[in-house]
């Protein structure tokens, strides 16, 4: 007998689109919970449409963020439409959603009113500045949260404006501490019976991940800055240059790895020099550590260098791109990355679900789907709506 997954017992009404509340729907469906995407019947969610790639004139991003989910179409701003989730809602654990603070409320779909009809369910609401305060009814995107919330300013070279990640950091951040957040509260529904507002706001997010930025300033009025690949007084700790023109990230400052660093060096004189002898010399004297290490691993191949750094116990790696990563054999042993079948791209890969559970671990049953298919599923299946009501509705534009 197949062991159900692990959240196969939640119902989660996604009423979000774009990026951080679907992540949240994602994260939840890969361990199981039945998600229902409720979609503008006309043009669905914007993620059908983003990315530069589009193969067949459909995004490579939609059939990741909406794996495991079920498509259902419904104009949220009709009053038909806003009953039909209050009736979904009396079935459902959670509602979540990611629009700006005030437009549930406005469409007649506050948390107050939807625990009228089901005291149980969690309402999850992710924005960019949380649900109060006096910023609370702004426009807020990941990039904005990224910059409120400090980590857009300590990103890029110093030379440089501050820079983006490369991808939507601070949308995934927002759901992951939003897929917490719900978790947690249906956790504490099995003891309250009761459930609550999840407000997960992207800047508080992003600061959720400063380390100790916060008490730098106020205790000692330092102010992290820019450094690009390296940690500031922490060496070495960089990105190096081989003769075949690769790049090898070597991570040595500990003192007991620094000393293997400089035996496979053969420069044993480098862990009795007073400049390297102890991590805070090593902070001192960085760039000159570093040029001598990269003098060293200019003379060999990528491979070959990173060979010898495992054999002597010292971490370095490669800078992965993704045919990097396709091609690794680590990745390949741990299922890292998955393949489904997709009804218009084929043979389609990504990322497997993560973390891996021992016992009850998740798993992609299926890509994004395509608008409105589940909505016979749902509207028939679950609220048990006649032919000529879902016709009416349909005739309507409500579905």
């Amino acid at each position: 007998m197949t062991r159900p997954l692990p959240l196969s017992d939640v119902r989660v009404l996604e009423l979000g689109q774009l990026l951080a509340g679907p992540f949240c729907g994602q994260l939840l469906g890969d361990f199981g919970a039945e998600i229902i995407k409720i979609e503008d019947p006309k043009h669905g969610d914007p993620m059908r449409q983003w990315g530069r790639e589009k193969p067949y004139g459909t995004s490579l991003w939609w059939p990741v963020v909406a794996r495991n989910k079920k498509s259902v179409t419904c104009d949220l701003r009709t009053e038909e439409g806003q009953d039909l989730v209050r009736r979904l809602v009396t079935r459902a654990d959670v509602l979540l959603e990611n629009f700006r603070p005030g437009t549930l409320e406005r469409w007649g779909l506050a948390p107050e009113r939807l625990w009228e009809l089901n005291p149980k369910l969690v309402v999850t609401r992710v924005t960019g500045f949380g649900q109060t305060g006096p910023y609370a009814a702004r426009a807020g995107f990941g990039s904005i949260g990224e910059a409120m919330g400090g980590i857009r300013y300590v990103t890029g070279s110093p030379q440089e404006p501050p820079s983006r990640a490369g991808i939507s950091l601070g949308d995934s951040l927002a759901a992951m501490y939003a897929t917490l957040g719900t978790l947690v509260a249906l956790h504490e529904r099995e003891r309250s019976g009761r459930g609550q507002v999840v407000d997960a706001a992207i800047y508080e997010s992003v600061l959720a991940m400063m380390e100790s930025m916060l008490p730098e300033w106020q205790q000692a009025g330092y102010q992290r800055e820019r450094t690009g690949p390296v940690l500031p007084n922490v060496a070495p700790s960089n990105v190096y240059p081989t003769r075949d023109g690769e790049d090898v990230l070597i991570a040595a400052n500990q003192d007991t790895v620094f000393g293997r660093l400089a035996a496979v060096m053969d420069r044993p004189d480098l862990v009795t020099d007073e400049r390297y002898a102890t991590h805070s010399a090593r902070g001192e004297y960085m760039a000159e550590l570093d040029a001598v290490i990269a003098d060293w691993t200019r003379g060999y191949d990528a491979e070959e260098l990173l060979a010898a750094l495992h054999r002597a116990g010292v971490p370095a790696g490669r800078i992965y791109r993704a045919k990097d990563m396709f091609g690794d054999p680590h990745f390949a042993a741990r299922e890292a990355i998955v393949r489904l079948a997709d009804p218009l791209l084929g043979d389609i890969a990504m990322q497997n679900v993560f973390p891996k559970l021992s016992e009850s671990p998740g798993a992609v049953r299926s890509t994004g789907p395509a608008l409105g298919t589940s909505n016979d599923d749902i509207y028939r299946g679950l609220l048990g709506l006649r032919d000529e009501e879902l016709e009416r509705l349909a005739a309507a534009g409500v579905i």
